[in-house]
């Protein structure tokens, strides 16, 4: 009993992370804000607010040319996304 606790934890903590980010509107938020190449790196635990769901760290190229990493941090349903830089 005590294996099959251990191994629904490692579970749900491999799979929780992997559905908490949403690449559809962070990359609509991030090419309205002006950047393009953008390639997404998952899930970033410690970066968002408390009332965001979603947390996708990206990589991009800025609208002046260079390149950025951050997080795009979204909330459900009245709640925007806010771009956060790193």
């Amino acid at each position: 009993m005590k294996r099959l606790m251990i191994l629904l934890v490692l579970f749900l903590l491999a799979v929780i992370p992997a559905s908490c980010t949403d690449e559809d509107s962070s990359r609509m938020a991030l090419k309205g804000a002006g950047y393009a190449d953008i390639q997404f790196t998952g899930y970033e635990f410690f970066s968002c607010g408390e009332r965001d769901q979603y947390h996708t760290g990206f990589t991009a190229k800025g609208p002046t040319g260079s390149r950025v990493r951050g997080v795009v941090c979204c909330g459900l349903l009245f709640k925007a996304c806010t771009i956060r830089f790193e």
